[in-house]
């Protein structure tokens, strides 16, 4: 396979990557010269979505209505300390779910989604009974 060339210059066999875009260049020049220009983020695929997380956050404020539903650190500590929870946690479509809740701009839909699952309602339950013990 043949080398690719340089975005900027298209003239060098590019050595480096933005790290950003992922577009080639070839030096330090070329490098500053595609910098002048914001590049755009190299999309994710769908497949590579299912499988990675692709680092967006969801930006929401931390505001809770009522301070009831703010867990206690002694009740964080238990969830922490917990190694029945450290093993359902290795699952990796509970793994998934907990993801697509954190990431989520409405958290509330995804939680409804995930508890249609039997091993999500199994952790949701297990949290329950910590925290209420």
């Amino acid at each position: 396979m043949a080398p690719r060339k340089c975005q900027v210059c298209n003239e060098a066999p590019s050595k480096y990557k933005c790290p950003l875009c992922l577009a080639p260049y070839c030096s330090l020049v070329c490098f500053k010269k595609h910098k002048e220009v914001p590049c755009a983020i190299k999309p994710v695929s769908e497949g590579d979505q299912s499988t990675a997380c692709n680092g967006t956050f969801v930006d929401r404020p931390i505001c809770v209505g009522d301070q009831n539903e703010v867990l206690e650190k002694s009740q964080l500590e238990a969830i922490a300390s917990s190694s029945e929870i450290h093993n359902i946690l290795n699952d990796e479509k509970l793994q998934k779910f907990i993801l697509a809740i954190d990431s989520s701009p409405d958290p509330e839909t995804e939680v409804d989604k995930a508890m249609e699952d039997e091993a999500f309602r199994i952790f949701s339950s297990k949290i329950s009974s910590i925290i209420n013990s």
